[in-house]
């Protein structure tokens, strides 16, 4: 899913890049791969469990000094830390304030950052992603594009520089 062939050019060696509902951090790891060494993840999940998970995941991997991981709030990412790139992947139509989730996202982000978003069809109708996507252009994201991520509705928004 997030690989070299399907990141193509937003996730590149140096990077700092957030995953936001990283889960048991599938794409954190894939991710903590491809910043490198001078690289950094930052995995957001409001469940502990789940960043506990992980955390003994990036040990056996030998990632852990690329993966932080940080416990968002119900209604707060709380990262302040400026990012090249962020990933929300399957987990943007659980969250009911799209607009404040998307504009956490949008000011975390350096200038002409970018943002991939990923809904599964199967839960995310066409009329609803098209919000998602009409929320973040308000928000001043533009897009950028619209690649094939299997079994979901997926576009690379930017961030517009200042």
């Amino acid at each position: 899913m997030i690989q070299r062939r399907s990141s193509g050019p937003y996730v590149e060696p140096g990077m700092t890049v957030m995953d936001v509902g990283c889960g048991m951090g599938l794409f954190s790891l894939a991710m903590a791969r491809m910043v490198g060494a001078e690289g950094r993840v930052i995995a957001v999940d409001l469940q502990q469990k789940m960043l506990d998970v992980l955390q003994k995941r990036t040990e056996k991997a030998g990632l852990a000094g690329r993966i932080r991981l940080h416990k968002c709030a119900q209604h707060r990412l709380g990262v302040e830390e400026p990012v090249d790139f962020s990933l929300a992947m399957m987990m943007v139509h659980e969250v009911p304030d799209q607009q404040r989730l998307l504009g956490e996202i949008y000011r975390c982000l350096k200038p002409e950052g970018k943002l991939l978003i990923a809904e599964p069809k199967i839960h995310v109708p066409g009329k609803a992603f098209r919000r998602t996507v009409a929320i973040a252009k308000e928000l001043g994201f533009d897009l950028v594009a619209e690649p094939t991520v299997h079994g979901c509705r997926a576009v690379v928004l930017a961030k517009k520089s200042c």
